[in-house]
């Protein structure tokens, strides 16, 4: 799923986002020597998403049990922080609530210094946390006045990050119209946000049905004129 950016003006240079990975079958150690690999690989340009993970096949195709949702934001915290610590020394030696690391070593680190992006998806107040703690760039969905309450705890504490809102799981239709995505787009712009995520629609998708032309309206009428 690609990442539209056009809510700010922000690099000329293409970067590649994942959306998002979870802790449900990855382990710290493991997926930052990845991550690094491909942080060299794409010379500097990865932007790693994550998030607390699901209840559904990816929770249990390893046999393990489905978590409650504060298990799984305790977990994510511990997930995070572990990467982070990881992804900014050689070598690093760490026990939490859910991941240890004993002399793991990032031979030869990240190309992004101090170390690559981190995007954390949160939507409720525990993750958030994680978000101010962690994150470089925060990815969320849901109900517009949650939305702005969490924007809100970011305000308050000061964190200038770039900001990803993954559009479709409401009943707003933001492709319905070029006026529709402006408005949208306005909204979410107000509070901050930078990114804009949404499916290509098509016919016999449930939720992302409207005319596919108007992603090619948005690109030639609507992106210009935001930077």
């Amino acid at each position: 799923m690609p990442w539209l950016t056009g809510l700010a003006a922000k690099t000329s240079r293409i970067r590649l986002g994942t959306m998002v990975s979870s802790p449900n079958f990855r382990h710290p150690v493991t997926f930052a020597k990845e991550a690094m690999t491909l942080d060299h690989v794409s010379d500097g340009r990865l932007t790693l998403g994550i998030g607390a993970g699901g209840t559904g096949f990816d929770a249990t195709v390893f046999g393990g049990e489905v978590l409650s949702p504060g298990v799984r934001a305790r977990r994510l915290d511990d997930f995070v922080a572990t990467l982070d610590e990881l992804l900014r020394n050689p070598t690093t030696s760490r026990s939490g609530a859910f991941y240890t690391a004993d002399e793991a070593r990032m031979i030869p680190g990240c190309v992004q210094k101090p170390r690559l992006p981190l995007a954390v998806a949160a939507g409720g107040p525990q993750t958030m946390k994680t978000v101010i703690r962690y994150a470089d760039a925060w990815i969320t969905e849901g109900e517009e006045p949650e939305v702005r309450r969490n924007a809100q705890l970011l305000d308050a504490a000061g964190r200038a990050i770039d900001r990803v809102y993954l559009a479709g799981n409401t009943d707003e239709r933001p492709l319905a119209s070029v006026a529709a995505f402006v408005d949208f787009v306005g909204r979410y712009a107000e509070l901050g946000f930078t990114d804009l995520v949404f499916h290509h629609p098509r016919a016999d998708d449930p939720v992302w049905n409207d005319d596919p032309a108007i992603v090619e309206k948005i690109a030639t009428e609507v992106l210009p004129s935001l930077g």
